[in-house]
Parts: C-alpha cells; structure tokens; sequence
C-alpha cells in the first residue's frame, strides 16, 4: 500500500489516503468524514456551514459523506445546565430552552434541506442532529440517499444487530476524541468485518457562546479562546483494521479515503461475526426493530349474550394507559 497527497480542491489541509491497490473487479467508495465545530446556538448558520463543507467534499469526489455526532443542535460539551441533584438553577433552565430550540423535528424542514442537500451533491449523508421530540431530547443520527452514534457503538449486542443487517461501511458520528477511541473503531473493523468511518468535532472555546451565557463546568477559568476542547481524532479503518485515513488532531478537516469493497471479502475470509463464526445453536440475539411508545392506549367494546338470562348486555367502553 502506499500514501496518497489528496488535496481538497478548496486548498484546505492535505490529508494523507491508503491506496489500497484495488482490484478492478470490486467496486471502490470514495468517503469522506469531516470534522468540524458546530455553531453553536445557531442551527440555521450551522446548516450553511454544513453545506459548505458537504460541497468541498464532493467537490473532491466523495460519494459518502459523514458529519460528527450532535453537529446539528451541538453537543453541549463542558455544560451541565444548571443541575445538582434535587435542584434546578434558573440560569440552567434556560440554557436548556435555547438548548431545545436548536434542536430539530424529524421530520421536519432541516431534515428536508439536508435530504435536498444530499440530492443536489449526489452524495449519501450521514448527519449527527440533536432530535427534538416535543420537550425531549435525542443525541440521533440520520442517513440520507443511502439507498450507529457515539458510545452506542461500544454496546456489543447493538454492534451485532448491525451486523445481522449485513453492514459494510459502519459509520460512527461520536463526540469522544479520548486516545483510545480509535482502539474502539479499530475492533469494530476487525470485529464486524467492514469499514469504520468515525467523525468528531474539532472545537475551540470560541466555539461555544461566551461566558456567562455559557460556561464549561470546572474548567472555565482555565481555558482561552483558542484552547481546544475536543480535539477530533477522526478516521478511517478498514475491514483488516489497516488506518486508511486520520486520526486527526490538527484541526478543522475533511478526511478521506478511497474504500475498496473487495476488502470485506478478504477480511470475513478469517471471520465472519454472524456467518460462519456464529454459533446460534448456543448464542443468539432478538432484535425489536419498532417503535415503541412509553404509553398506549386500547378501547373494546362488545355486546355480550348471557345465556343463562337470555337477556343482551352490552359492555361499557373502556380505555387504560399500559
């Protein structure tokens, strides 16, 4: 393998690329995982700069493209909205209103300019938002043109759910840029036999509002506005655990790497988590894949012969909350 100078066409970082030496056979994916600050409180702002980043993206060629987790709506890094437990602070309630309106519907007209973003790049998206679903909230992450979020990815039954569907590029939003996150993302490959594209932000202090609007928890007074508070760490891993791309400490940057498909062959050759390997004679898993609502409503009504009497009663209608 050797490394390849790819230079966005916006005269942005060059960031190094695994040519993998593709058999021309199998068919090859150029993709992206950019990493960058949202802004913060500011969702329409963030969506422009969403775009911007999406369009040097294609611009380069990619086909899929990958944002960090919470970057519509912003992950509220540092922040503890005011809460102890048993109180509330005023300050903090409505650091939480702001929060919630930063968030977004799904569905609902961000995700439609995202979708039409995805159509007009002709590229598949995958974005990390802050959902909001009336007053609550969801760290979510949402696929576009395509035809798992942060920690979730270190939850191993959900990581094998995913494999059940038959995954080759795993996308992995996180907010996690700790040094052994990419040990995380590299099992991942390895375990599930696929690439493993993970986005992080690249944020600043300057980022985020300043104090008092908002403040970091603890560390406030020690920080500047160019002290970075999450320092990115995004890459690319393929399905032999080889780095193709990042990770990325430096700053703002999209990364990317050309993903040669024949490679999940190669690797599930050795092991193939729900395949071969699998022993569901001892282990399985059941997966509910519907919506499920913390409350439901049932109302019967019948009318009733009894017998006996041969009299008619009808039933009173009733309705219960499970």
């Amino acid at each position: 393998m050797s490394l390849v100078a790819a230079a966005p066409p916006s005269g942005g970082p060059i960031i190094a690329e695994v040519d993998m030496g593709a058999d021309s056979s199998a068919p090859v994916v150029r993709a992206t995982v950019v990493q960058a600050s949202t802004v913060f409180y500011d969702t329409p702002a963030t969506l422009e700069k969403a775009e911007r980043l999406l369009a040097e993206a294609a611009g380069y060629g990619s086909q899929l493209v990958v944002f960090p987790e919470a970057f519509v709506g912003g992950y509220p890094r540092g922040s503890n909205f005011g809460a102890a437990i048993g109180n509330r602070t005023p300050k903090g309630r409505e650091e939480f209103r702001k929060y919630h309106a930063a968030a977004i519907d799904v569905p609902g007209p961000e995700v439609d300019r995202l979708a039409a973003m995805a159509g007009k790049y002709k590229v598949f998206l995958v974005m990390g938002v802050i959902e909001r679903d009336g007053y609550t909230l969801y760290c979510s992450v949402l696929f576009f043109d395509a035809q798992a979020i942060c920690w979730e990815n270190r939850m191993p039954l959900l990581r094998t759910a995913m494999y059940g569907k038959g995954i080759e590029i795993y996308c992995a939003p996180t907010a996690d840029s700790r040094p052994t996150w990419p040990a995380s993302m590299t099992h991942i490959a390895l375990e599930g036999g696929c690439f493993v594209l993970s986005a992080n932000q690249f944020c600043r202090r300057r980022d985020y509002p300043p104090a008092p609007e908002y403040v970091f928890a603890e560390i406030e007074e020690e920080l500047g506005p160019d002290s970075i508070v999450c320092a990115g760490g995004s890459l690319i891993i393929s399905p032999m655990g080889t780095v193709l791309a990042g990770p990325n400490y430096e700053g703002e940057a999209l990364i990317s790497a050309d993903l040669d498909l024949g490679e999940i062959a190669r690797a599930k050759f050795d092991f193939d988590v729900v395949g071969h390997y699998a022993r569901p004679e001892v282990l399985s898993l059941t997966v509910t894949d519907n919506p499920v609502s913390a409350v439901s409503y049932t109302a019967s009504s019948a009318a009733v012969k009894i017998d006996s009497s041969q009299t008619k009663k009808k039933s009173v209608p009733r309705s219960s909350a499970v």
